[in-house]
């Protein structure tokens, strides 16, 4: 091909991977060359693309540098079904961001429209895979220098932030802390916690202390690279990684990577061994992404009584770890009718993803008696592929179809029918009503 082009062999192969744009003296030789239409070797898609792409990229609301026409001209010939829908996505983007700004007189949809800081410490997370070696190691390094066991890890935490870095802990009441759990007076050199909490959020809360000590450049360092721009964002993103280093500190990673693929993730046998709480055990399983001690790819989401998702971590691509929480089907919300008790269940998203999910509450800190039974309800779950793994999902026969719970993200973008949880008409799709018929939902006959 290239001498009947009278081109080189290297151009012929950067013309095949879009590294080269045809010049119309190679257009014209094929032309001759082999008899076709030139006009059949030029995409009006992709020709129409091109320039609505590079107007698209120059948007601020792209980061960072821009990709080069020779990227852009290989997406719209390798890929222009995905172009398009990109496209579509952006001008929904502007269609929205112009009628802000005429609803706010021009000044506000950039602010409504930013990422807000949780949604940006959440991609941060899971751009990591909800995993920092860096201060995996030095949480193993330290649980081996303080020494002692889960049953006696309170005083020693105690002791070791008294004899290495002259810190005090002490038990305060909850007449002098309302509505406080822990303070740490860097000054004083003391910590103060919260008689409200109980024994393994206390251990906690001194991991918490220990982390700012002895991991504090590096945590400074993860906030920076995170590139979060708000303050409140960056404080709220050290506090994570602070929480993440005490869920390390106290659940070792080989040590319980070890007992959880022994126990097949039985989570109050990693409770009892490790002393810490039902959420703690359950956040500690979706950091298990070690290279070459990887535990089962988790997802945890936290739930209140009406719905909000008030925590959400993720080792998973999954779209229900990303956007679900609000489905009523899910059994992430009849936890509350049980409380205490691990509640498993299978479940299937419109677009056939299935997922198998244990449910169960946990109790938030009491200060009074106006402030007991504020229960929040934590949900694990993991692709079904890998259920197997789980002794909680022993009792099921995986062969049956009917195990699978059919479940949507919420109720606005649902596509299911006749779901008799349905509180909102879809928006992206009309159901029919029949005035003679009353269907199971008052949206749809």
């Amino acid at each position: 091909m290239a001498a009947r082009l009278g081109i080189s062999p290297a151009y012929v192969n950067l013309l095949e991977s879009n590294q080269r744009s045809l010049s119309v003296q190679v257009l014209v030789s094929i032309t001759e060359a082999y008899g076709v239409d030139w006009r059949e070797l030029l995409s009006s898609t992709e020709e129409r693309q091109i320039p609505e792409l590079r107007a698209a990229m120059r948007d601020t609301v792209f980061l960072g540098e821009a990709p080069d026409l020779q990227e852009l001209r290989a997406a719209a010939a390798h890929a222009p079904h995905f172009v398009e829908r990109f496209l579509q996505l952006y001008r929904s983007h502007s269609t929205m961001t112009d009628r802000l700004n005429r609803l706010s007189d021009g000044g506000e949809a950039a602010g409504i429209l930013a990422i807000t800081p949780e949604t940006a410490i959440h991609d941060f997370f899971r751009d990591h895979s909800n995993h920092f070696d860096g201060l995996e190691q030095v949480a193993e390094a330290l649980r081996t220098r303080i020494g002692g066991t889960s049953d006696d890890i309170y005083a020693s935490l105690k002791r070791h932030l008294r004899i290495e870095h002259g810190i005090d802990a002490e038990v305060i009441r909850i007449s002098e802390m309302p509505d406080t759990l822990r303070i740490f007076d860097h000054r004083q050199r003391k910590v103060q916690l919260s008689e409200a909490l109980d024994h393994p959020n206390r251990v906690f809360q001194l991991a918490h202390v220990l982390g700012m000590l002895a991991c504090g450049t590096m945590i400074d360092g993860l906030v920076e690279s995170s590139a979060i721009a708000d303050e409140d964002g960056r404080a709220r993103l050290g506090v994570e990684l602070l929480n993440y280093f005490a869920g390390a500190l106290l659940m070792p990673y080989s040590e319980f990577h070890s007992l959880a693929e022994l126990t097949r993730y039985d989570i109050n046998r990693l409770r009892a061994a490790f002393g810490v709480s039902f959420e703690q055990v359950c956040h500690r399983l979706t950091t298990l992404q070690r290279e070459g001690q990887r535990g089962v790819p988790f997802f945890f989401l936290r739930v209140d009584r009406a719905g909000n998702v008030t925590k959400r971590f993720n080792a998973t691509p999954f779209v229900l770890a990303e956007q679900g929480g609000s489905c009523p089907v899910w059994d992430i919300h009849g936890a509350f009718r049980t409380p205490g008790v691990i509640t498993p269940q299978f479940v299937e998203l419109p677009d056939g993803g299935q997922y198998f999910t244990i449910c169960r509450t946990t109790d938030r800190p009491a200060f009074s008696r106006g402030t007991q039974d504020r229960r929040l309800v934590v949900a694990l779950g993991c692709e079904r592929t890998h259920s197997e793994r789980l002794c909680y999902a022993d009792p099921y026969n995986m062969a049956d179809r009917g195990i699978f719970v059919p479940i949507g993200i919420n109720c606005h973008i649902c596509p299911r029918q006749a779901c008799a949880q349905r509180a909102h008409q879809p928006l992206n799709m009309r159901l029919r009503i029949d005035a003679n018929r009353r269907g199971s939902t008052r949206y749809e006959s």
